[in-house]
């Protein structure tokens, strides 16, 4: 049987193209059959007038595989970082493919003509935002757990990354991009990476909901009602998660930054610190860019230069590395493969990346007209 027929599950009811992640021992990790599956689904769905909204949710590990307790739980890791540490190190053009049909399929998604609905429970990683934040409907619940986490495998947050994680309040942004932390729900919506959380145990009637609305207006009511909640739940969100906790990631520069939370004298900022302390310092100084640039980029400009990103990030010329000389392809090797979580980073300190390290990485290796993602509008 094809692969991507047996990880992504897709059928259509009452009107809506229904879509099921299905390889929970993965997490649902995204593999190439899978962003392609997907990509060739919503596309055909978008020119299909049967079809007038679509909603997307992951199954998890709990009970036999399309059990009820076998559905939500558990949305998508993100991508299969396995197979990007196989490809680099062979040389597999299919690599490239991954990340330019990956970052198309995030541009379809938040163009997306239909209403889209993402179920974000459990964890949403990575990938999983890329297929979630441009949703028309983003609902998450008490289990989700939600990240960026890319700079622990000396990567950047992609997918869409910088849009979207440089458009949440103060410099929230940053933080998330640099540490990679997790957050649940609340925050989620408070920082405008949600629009509404939910108690997990009302998703499978919400679905079902879902299928009964007929018309697509009757839908945008439903998702009006089904958002209404989340005003009220941002309001208190937003002074539980007080924005001036994150204002060093305001700061000019990484090592900045890293003094401003080592001094602050707070056991969080010190966990921070000391988290930034364990990232690739060439990617930090990378990402911090990538997040203040993108802050004035359009989307399909973002993922443009994201596309230029991890170009470099696994062929990194201008440094004379790529294979298993690679930032990324080390930190892959670290945390998956042979899981010694002890990355060699290169440079080992802050203070050691320099401009002529960095820049670069913002230099496309495409003129415009052969860019891979040059069809974007």
């Amino acid at each position: 049987m094809n692969q991507a027929i047996t990880e992504i599950q897709t059928t259509v009811a009452g009107g809506v193209g229904l879509i099921t992640l299905n390889r929970p021992k993965a997490l649902n990790a995204l593999s190439l059959p899978m962003v392609q599956a997907l990509l060739t689904t919503l596309q055909a769905w978008r020119d299909d007038p049967a079809i007038f909204a679509v909603a997307i949710r992951g199954s998890n590990k709990i009970g036999r595989p399309g059990s009820p307790e076998a559905l939500f739980g558990g949305f998508c890791a993100g991508g299969d970082i396995r197979f990007f540490h196989q490809a680099a190190l062979a040389g597999d053009a299919a690599l490239d493919d991954f990340f330019t049909e990956e970052y198309t399929l995030n541009y379809l998604i938040h163009n997306y003509p239909k209403p889209y609905i993402a179920f974000m429970d459990g964890i949403v990683m990575g990938g999983g935002m890329g297929i979630s934040q441009g949703a028309s409907l983003r609902i998450v619940t008490e289990r989700t757990k939600m990240a960026m986490p890319e700079t622990g495998i000396g990567l950047f947050p992609d997918v869409g990354g910088g849009f979207f994680l440089s458009r949440c309040p103060g410099h929230v942004g940053e933080y998330l991009a640099l540490t990679g932390d997790t957050i649940g729900g609340d925050q989620a919506v408070a920082w405008g990476l949600a629009d509404v959380c939910v108690p997990s145990e009302l998703l499978p009637a919400l679905w079902a909901d879902l299928l009964t609305q007929g018309t697509v207006e009757n839908l945008k009511r439903w998702i009006a009602t089904n958002s209404i909640a989340a005003h009220a739940d941002s309001t208190r969100a937003t002074d539980q998660f007080d924005l001036k906790n994150y204002a060093a990631f305001g700061l000019g520069s990484i090592s900045s930054i890293v003094a401003a939370l080592e001094a602050s004298g707070t056991k969080a900022a010190r966990a921070m610190a000391a988290t930034l302390r364990h990232r690739s310092p060439l990617m930090l100084h990378v990402v911090l860019q990538q997040i203040r640039r993108a802050r004035t980029m359009t989307l399909a400009d973002d993922l443009r230069m994201e596309r230029d990103l991890v170009q470099h990030c696994f062929y990194t010329a201008h440094l004379e590395r790529s294979g298993s000389a690679s930032e990324t392809v080390e930190g892959i090797r670290a945390l998956a493969i042979d899981k010694d979580y002890k990355p060699i980073w290169n440079p080992a300190r802050l203070d050691d990346v320099t401009a002529a390290m960095v820049e670069p990485f913002f230099v496309s290796p495409w003129s415009v007209a052969a860019h891979p993602l040059r069809n974007l509008n």
